[in-house]
């Protein structure tokens, strides 16, 4: 009898690979469907706009935890395949390309229709672009430290993170009482300008931005990777620590802050080395060449 559970015991984690991903689909059709509320009556719902949009990016942020959990479970079950990786493919379609496209028109309904819309089309379009030359390109990705443009989770996760911020913001909108001091004052003010702004132009600018990343070839860091396997350099230390700093200081804005340093901040640092180096030919396509010796391969990672 315990020669037979033992034979049947990876039957039994076999599947669950498979409803890891299917999980990240659900998370991204519930995303869609609470960001389909906004800007309707809500007859028995009891949930306003923000509300709604708040609930979509949380949902976001757990599909992003399905997507991390598949691939380890189908490595750990031994159940790896070409039919896995096409799957994982389509849900990240779903969770990282059209939900988050879909909250930003839900969000920024003031911006121009369709610049707005265009800005969403091409967000979608990148993803799937993305999540493709992942497909064809990639080997291992656990073995990885880099990897080749913006993932779509992290592209996600950094329009997402807004959503999560906002209804913070809006709420230091409101009149202060007379005992608030002076950073409580500066708080309400800051927040007064970046929420409009926000819905005004700000999100759409960062999803574009975004969109852009996914297909580039600019280096990113796999920071799970580097921060919890191997030896941890100085730089993923101090961008540890600083990440720290920033969510005890700024608590309404350190998620998208954290996100988008992630999503914006090695584009920056490429094009500084890029500017010291003097553009010269050797750089031409840094992150085309070939990794130095002994370092890890870059992934095309989503």
């Amino acid at each position: 009898m315990k020669t037979l559970r033992l034979r049947r015991g990876p039957r039994l984690f076999a599947v669950l690979p498979t409803m890891l991903t299917l999980g990240n689909a659900v998370c991204g059709f519930g995303a869609l469907t609470f960001a389909a509320k906004v800007g309707i009556e809500k007859i028995g719902w009891g949930r306003d706009d923000t509300e709604c949009l708040f609930i979509s990016a949380i949902l976001i942020f757990v599909a992003m935890v399905f997507d991390m959990l598949d691939g380890r479970a189908a490595r750990w079950a031994k159940q790896t395949s070409q039919f896995g990786a096409e799957l994982d493919s389509l849900c990240d379609a779903i969770s990282f390309g059209v939900a988050p496209a879909f909250i930003l028109i839900k969000f920024s309904p003031d911006f121009h229709p369709r610049l707005l819309w265009s800005i969403a089309v091409m967000y979608t379009l990148c993803a799937i672009l993305r999540l493709a030359r992942f497909n064809v390109e990639t080997d291992d990705e656990d073995t990885h430290e880099y990897f080749s443009g913006l993932p779509s989770p992290a592209a996600a996760g950094t329009v997402a993170s807004f959503m999560v911020a906002y209804p913070l913001l809006a709420s230091l909108t409101g009149p202060l009482p007379e005992s608030a001091d002076q950073w409580d004052r500066l708080g309400s003010y800051a927040a007064g300008w970046l929420a409009p702004a926000l819905k005004g132009f700000l999100l759409p600018m960062v999803t574009l931005a975004c969109a852009c990343l996914m297909v580039s070839r600019v280096r990113y860091s796999h920071v799970f990777n580097q921060l919890f396997r191997g030896r941890k350099s100085y730089q993923h230390m101090l961008y540890l620590l600083l990440s720290m700093v920033i969510a005890v200081i700024v608590r309404e804005l350190a998620v998208p802050m954290i996100f988008c340093g992630f999503a914006f901040g090695f584009p920056v640092k490429a094009m500084i080395d890029r500017m010291r180096r003097g553009g010269g030919q050797g750089d031409q396509s840094d992150s085309n060449a070939a990794p130095p010796a002994g370092q890890p391969p870059v992934s095309g990672a989503r």
